[in-house]
């Protein structure tokens, strides 16, 4: 049925939850997984700000460490969930201003044939307040979306 499942996450116990069903689904399907995380690129404003304060002289090479480091954080924690349901998986991380976007373009990219996302489920004005990346990549996308809550 699918055979490439990208598994989307924003490092959040809920993106968790999501991580766990996309794996569990890939399996008994013998889908190959690909795990995404998008972060937001710097800032300009930010890098001249942290420069200011912190002396820092190559502000966005701070920032690409301090990216790095995070995402062996995550990924370290990913790679346990992957080894516990017995799949192999991809890890990969994107910069981009805008993750629906990011996601749907990925997804295309790689051939995905199912994204897998999580969302708190929001509506109304608390949607349009916070924004919803996965509603966004539902009105982007044709790939199915399987949606966790």
């Amino acid at each position: 049925m699918y055979k490439h499942i990208l598994i989307t996450t924003d490092g959040s116990e809920l993106a968790r939850k999501g991580i766990e069903h996309g794996l569990a689904l890939a399996r008994p399907l013998g889908a190959r997984v690909t795990i995404l995380t998008v972060l937001p690129p710097v800032r300009s404003e930010e890098m001249a700000e942290a420069s200011r304060i912190g002396g820092i002289d190559n502000p966005v090479a701070y920032y690409d460490h301090q990216i790095d480091e995070a995402m062996k954080e995550r990924f370290a924690a990913i790679e346990h969930l992957v080894s516990a349901h017995d799949v192999k998986a991809e890890l990969a991380h994107e910069i981009d201003r805008s993750p629906a976007e990011a996601i749907v373009r990925f997804a295309q990219h790689k051939g995905c044939d199912l994204i897998v996302m999580s969302s708190h489920g929001r509506r109304g004005v608390q949607r349009v307040l916070l924004g919803s990346q996965t509603a966004e990549v539902l009105a982007h996308t044709t790939i199915p979306v399987l949606v966790v809550r």
